[in-house]
């Protein structure tokens, strides 16, 4: 059963420039691409993009369809099909050296499409997929360079940040958007920095992602430097998953996104040398906006891809299935879905691409933008994929069909990289002016 798109004669309605006036069809009817009422790409991002669908089709979606049947157990075993993935996509060459050689017009292009295709093939996947590259990624990004020079990209990277006691709340540590009469909880992990070593105890919360399988993790955690614990002046540590007083909690049983690893990380006097402290306490408050900022953009893109499967499999299924005799998009109410469920994934796209560009091109990302993007998309991808299994009926709840895998990852990343409605206080914070403040 194709799924896809049908996509038109570039030649006429995508590539070609416009026609004139008397040339079009006396009914005119235009047929939107593969990404929906895309311009032509750039011929790398073009490229890029061909080759990603190919993977995310043929690898990424029978890949996780097999391990979301699985417990979590077992798709971290060795014997697992998660094993494959990753495989699979390291031959794909994502790493720091070819995202490196993207000119800056063309990075914003190919960040976009590469986690809109991943998220397309399966959003679990994908957001392993990304949470693997940040150890490396977020230490360019901070100007630091021990770390490619001492632990190879083909290490799993994870990102530790969320506590048992500490869960969106770890996107404001300023208290910028906390209540007046709050206080925040004490920290379930502490880095304390002295005498040219980093001792770490404590832990990290269950949702730490690919936290079961990852050799290395950056980490994001409270510092004691002396002066007692101050939530505005933390560490980020990358930390080698192999280091004395490291271990592992069980993998997460969840609803959604199952073929992505997530666990707890435990750390008892777990000591490194000062070379692995990439953000010292004077600039944590920087260290959390900026993996806030390609955070919320990575969750954009990856849940626009994450809407645009489920729209192109209701599109399909409305014009296959029968019902009072016409196939379903003949009926009224199903075009009229078809068209909101189609104008939400090129909302969610359309803003993925802008924010990215804005942020990889401007002096400083702003992460109220990235922080439209996350929730836009996360919203839409819930909105859509609820219309699709609607959509389908009946089919929708069953496992035979994909809509109720694609309905429980969308609702979990409402919650996923700090809850939407957290972020929204934190976003609104962000948009305030204080050159118009009185006084």
């Amino acid at each position: 059963m194709n799924h896809q798109l049908a996509v038109v004669d570039h030649d006429i309605a995508l590539g070609g420039g416009p026609l004139p006036f008397t040339q079009w069809d006396s009914n005119p009817h235009v047929k939107l691409g593969q990404l929906g009422a895309e311009p032509p790409l750039p011929e790398i991002a073009a490229e890029l993009q061909k080759s990603l669908h190919s993977f995310a089709e043929k690898v990424m979606r029978p890949i996780g369809t097999e391990l979301d049947r699985l417990s979590a157990d077992a798709v971290v075993d060795k014997a697992s099909r998660y094993w494959e993935f990753r495989r699979a996509y390291t031959e794909l060459g994502i790493n720091m050296e070819t995202l490196a050689s993207f000119s800056a017009e063309e990075m914003p292009h190919v960040f976009a499409i590469l986690f809109e295709e991943l998220g397309w093939g399966d959003s679990g996947l994908a957001i392993s997929a990304g949470a693997g590259l940040l150890p490396h990624y977020m230490a360019a990004k901070f100007g630091n360079d021990f770390v490619a020079r001492t632990y190879p990209e083909s290490l799993i990277g994870s990102w530790g940040i969320t506590e048992p006691d500490r869960g969106s709340d770890s996107i404001d540590p300023g208290g910028h958007a906390a209540h007046a009469a709050g206080k925040p909880n004490r920290p379930n992990c502490v880095a304390r920095i002295s005498d040219g070593k980093i001792v770490i105890n404590g832990q990290k919360s269950a949702w730490v992602s690919n936290g079961p399988v990852a050799d290395l993790c950056i980490l994001y955690c409270a510092a004691e430097t002396g002066s007692g614990y101050d939530p505005a002046r933390g560490a980020v540590v990358i930390v080698p998953l192999d280091a004395a007083g490291v271990s592992k909690g069980k993998p997460l049983e969840k609803m959604g996104q199952r073929a992505l690893p997530q666990g707890e990380i435990f750390f008892n006097d777990v000591t490194l040398d000062i070379d692995h402290l990439l953000v010292a306490p004077e600039d944590y408050l920087k260290g959390v906006y900026a993996i806030h900022s390609e955070a919320n953009a990575l969750m954009g893109a990856t849940f626009a891809g994450c809407a645009r499967a489920a729209y192109e499999l209701a599109h399909s299924y409305a014009h296959e299935r029968r019902q009072g005799g016409v196939p379903l998009v003949r009926h009224q109410d199903v075009a009229r879905r078809l068209f909101h469920m189609a104008r939400k994934v090129e909302i969610s796209r359309a803003l993925a691409r802008r924010v990215t560009a804005f942020n990889m091109n401007n002096a400083m990302p702003a992460l109220q933008a990235a922080m439209f993007s996350k929730v836009t998309s996360t919203q839409h991808a819930l909105e859509v994929t609820s219309d699709a299994l609607q959509m389908f009926g009946g089919n929708g709840l069953t496992r035979e069909y994909p809509m109720e895998k694609l309905f429980r990852d969308a609702r979990a990343s409402l919650i996923e990289d700090g809850c939407n409605e957290v972020i929204a206080i934190k976003g609104g914070m962000l948009l305030t002016d204080p050159d118009l403040l009185p006084g």
